[in-house]
């Protein structure tokens, strides 16, 4: 290997690490959005649009796996469950057919 060669291998490197770097800490990012995002609707003064603290506890999961893209617009939220009915767990069916 050239001295050249080296040279660019030795930038090349650390500029993946950093790469790995930051993919990780978006998933960190997105991850810790996501639990805010469950805490502002947990402790929101319109808690009633969001939801009881059942519905929310029972349906959560579903949202996650179901709708991400529409988190965090409520109506949206309740559209793509109520869209996605069949594949819903049971505990979150259950909370719609009350």
């Amino acid at each position: 290997m050239d001295q050249g060669s080296r040279d660019s291998l030795d930038e090349e490197i650390p500029a993946m690490k950093a790469g790995i770097r930051l993919a990780g800490s978006i998933s960190h990012t997105r991850r810790a959005w996501a639990l805010g995002l469950l805490w502002t609707m947990v402790t929101a003064g319109s808690a009633q649009a969001a939801g009881t603290p059942e519905q929310r506890r029972a349906c959560a999961p579903d949202v996650y796996r179901l709708c991400p893209g529409e988190i965090p617009n409520i109506r949206a939220i309740t559209a793509c469950l109520r869209r996605q009915k069949a594949n819903l767990s049971e505990a979150c069916r259950a909370q719609f057919e009350q």
